[in-house]
């Protein structure tokens, strides 16, 4: 399986460690992840938006190690903020979660699901 980015020279340069498509070829098996939250096993939720992230992240990346993935086969991440003051936090930990790997990426401002919530990840993955 090969994922491969998708950059016309017709747009602007992605940039923020994503792409503007993702090409997947020779996939055998897809995972959908739903909206992940901060929400960890315990039923806590942090307050500060950078430990919500890095929770979400960590439940994404529980879910596709469940399926015996991990971030390289992610070819699609949306994610959904609560405000556009967080868009800066988390891009940067995006950046350091998904290292040089760059999905097809959106991100949304919108309202929650919970109000303590600062954040929805959700996912494609493939292999």
């Amino acid at each position: 399986m090969e994922i491969s980015p998708l950059d016309p020279a017709t747009l602007p340069d992605a940039t923020g460690n994503y792409t503007h498509g993702t090409l997947v070829a020779g996939g055998r098996r897809t995972v959908f992840v739903s909206g992940q939250v901060p929400w960890g096993a315990q039923g806590a939720v942090p307050e500060d938006f950078d430990s919500q992230c890095r929770l979400t992240w960590a439940n994404v990346i529980a879910v596709l190690a469940e399926a015996g993935m991990g971030l390289r086969n992610l070819a699609k991440v949306t994610t959904y903020l609560s405000d556009r003051m967080y868009r800066e936090a988390n891009s940067r930990i995006r950046r350091e979660i998904l290292g040089d790997h760059r999905p097809a990426l959106t991100i949304i401002i919108t309202d929650i699901y919970s109000e303590e919530w600062l954040l929805e990840i959700e996912a494609i993955a493939v292999e």
